[in-house]
């Protein structure tokens, strides 16, 4: 039997942190570890229990969700997702700076959130598709260096092609449909995209497509 993914919940709102165990105590592949309220908490329940996956809102007392993000980022071995009630761009770069897997909303479904947790604990990154044309434009200039023209050159027709579509917000499911493939397959591709392209994730893949204007591009 496979392992469930350990997650904390950090949210001042108890019963939101309830109702958001329930979810992952629903699913036989997700388990809650520990739900806290607030982010200094967050951080010493983290360091104690080791979750795979840490979900933290941004608004919480004592120490901020995008504090304790940096905190646990910087600690190692757990990944976090940043959730808010508010689409702020500024948080929302903060967040992804300070080395969070994913930024989403708290309207997000029920689903969608455990899917982005098991996307998160097998260390790839998410965001909510509505903010990922926002994001692009914020976190533009972020990336450590000019990235020289041969890193695009660098990719396949088919690499560029999953770019695109990552650029899109397509998850992995949606591009193997796309392109008519198995889900491995894309998750090779993409691999293979970061590594060219020298980006953190798909995340900053994304950044990356439209600093360069390949979204625009025919």
């Amino acid at each position: 039997m496979t392992t469930p993914i350990r997650v904390l919940i950090a949210d001042d709102h108890a019963m939101f942190r309830s109702g958001l165990r329930a979810v992952l105590e629903a699913h036989p592949d997700t388990e809650c570890v520990a739900d806290v309220g607030d982010g200094r908490s967050a951080v010493a329940e983290v360091a104690r229990l080791r979750p795979d996956v840490a979900i933290l809102d941004v608004r919480m007392p004592k120490l901020d969700g995008l504090a304790a993000t940096e905190a646990v980022v910087t600690a190692g071995g757990t990944r976090v997702l940043v959730l808010t009630t508010y689409d702020s761009e500024a948080s929302l770069a903060r967040a992804l700076q300070a080395g969070a897997s994913g930024f989403l909303l708290k309207t997000l479904p029920p689903e969608e959130l455990i899917a982005a947790v098991r996307v998160a604990a097998r260390g790839d990154a998410v965001i909510d598709p509505s903010m990922t044309r926002r994001l692009a434009g914020r976190l533009a200039g972020t990336l450590t260096a000019a990235t020289e023209p041969t890193e695009l050159e660098a990719l396949t027709a088919r690499e560029r092609e999953v770019l695109l579509l990552v650029a899109g917000a397509r998850s992995n499911s949606e591009i193997a449909a796309a392109l008519r493939v198995g889900e491995e397959t894309v998750k090779t591709h993409v691999s293979r995209i970061l590594a060219k392209l020298g980006v953190r994730d798909r995340i900053h893949a994304v950044v990356y497509a439209h600093q360069h204007g390949l979204v625009d591009r025919p």
